[in-house]
């Protein structure tokens, strides 16, 4: 497939490379078509990879991912262009994370709304699943460095959109059964909620390597 990534950082670019190992074309978009990361990314990957702006990444992407931050997403996706949106999958990883003068975290939206249901509301076209925002990037494109079964979480409003993103997790290394459908795109708000627990737990581990692994009575 043709994948268009938003964002250039860590997360879209490791998105990136593993799209295009897998034998996919990938295109990172920015908000320049000379911004430094996506031009080195673009030459390491080879002819699978290249850069663009949003709207080029957009409108080159059968699918579409959102790696920016939750807080810039909207304004991301607003360059990126609703032209180039409508009908597509456009798989929503972002977490709306504000840090403070303090060094503490908080969430932009919170409680009542989520970074993907406002996407899903300003771009009604776009068949949006929130998925991979719970683990670290390094994990999302392989899940056998952990030991043993853990989980994903899916939620969006199209039931194909999220089968879709399913088959292309599985590309990825997870199991279907791995992967948990939290229903509708409110569901968005729940695992956005998990991140600074997520961040607690980096800090007492040490490390970003860990995930959630659920367990249910026999």
């Amino acid at each position: 497939m043709h994948i268009g990534i938003i964002g250039t950082g860590m997360v879209g670019q490791t998105l990136g490379t593993k799209l295009v190992s897998l034998g996919h074309q990938v295109m990172l978009g920015s908000r320049g078509k000379d911004n430094e990361k996506g031009l080195t990314w673009a030459e390491q990957a080879g002819p699978g990879g290249s850069t663009g702006t949003f709207a080029e990444a957009a409108a080159f992407g059968e699918v579409v991912l959102n790696a920016t931050g939750g807080t810039v997403s909207l304004a991301a996706l607003r360059a990126a262009g609703a032209e180039h949106l409508t009908g597509k999958l456009l798989i929503d990883v972002s977490n709306p994370l504000v840090f403070g003068p303090d060094g503490d975290v908080t969430l932009a939206p919170v409680n009542t709304d989520s970074v993907g249901e406002q996407i899903q509301r300003e771009f009604p076209g776009a068949r949006v699943v929130k998925a991979l925002n719970t683990l670290n990037c390094a994990l999302m494109v392989e899940p056998a460095k952990l030991a043993g079964e853990h989980n994903l979480f899916i939620a969006g409003n199209d039931a194909d959109a999220k089968a879709e993103t399913v088959a292309l997790l599985g590309e990825f290394g997870w199991p279907a059964g791995w992967i948990v459908d939290l229903g509708d795109i409110t569901g968005a708000r729940a695992t956005e909620m998990m991140m600074p627990f997520w961040l607690r737990m980096m800090g007492h581990f040490g490390s970003a390597e860990f995930n959630y692994s659920f367990q249910r009575a026999k």
